[in-house]
């Protein structure tokens, strides 16, 4: 169970994560060295599956993910509210659908560190966070009954 505080900072610290995985997604020029780089290690590694070429519509798709993900998570890292932390979650579990999806269609399995982070970030998101009483709102702590003078 996490504290406020402490599901503040693990929003903060996964859009941290995302913002630098995924800032080489947001123009056309950084995604071309980071697919060159993932192919070349993929191949060092000698590892099962491909990565397939890219043509420009993939790399839109690709440009396209990797803008939006950038733009939440600055929204994260300066407001790390916790309803973010429950809908980044969903997302992630989302991204780990298609990512294990992918793997199941032979996809390079270097994809699976990115599936191994997205479930770690996604269930420790989903976990409960502590309700302080300082955290309560007095409207919704007690019934009230309001009276209007006139």
């Amino acid at each position: 169970m996490w504290t406020p505080s402490q599901y503040r900072n693990l929003v903060r610290s996964s859009a941290w994560y995302d913002l630098i995985v995924t800032a080489a997604f947001v123009t056309p020029w950084t995604f071309t060295a980071l697919h060159g780089l993932l192919l070349s290690l993929s191949q060092t590694l000698n590892l099962p599956g491909e990565v397939p070429p890219f043509e420009p519509m993939h790399l839109l798709m690709a440009n396209l993910m990797g803008s939006i993900v950038c733009v939440w998570s600055v929204l994260r890292i300066r407001d790390p509210q916790q309803v973010y932390g429950r809908y980044d979650a969903a997302g992630r579990f989302l991204f780990a659908s298609w990512q294990a999806y992918a793997l199941a269609h032979g996809v390079t399995s270097l994809l699976t560190v990115f599936l191994f982070f997205e479930l770690a970030w996604g269930v420790a998101q989903v976990l409960p966070v502590r309700q302080l009483s300082s955290d309560l709102r007095p409207e919704l702590a007690r019934d009230e009954v309001v009276t209007i003078h006139l």
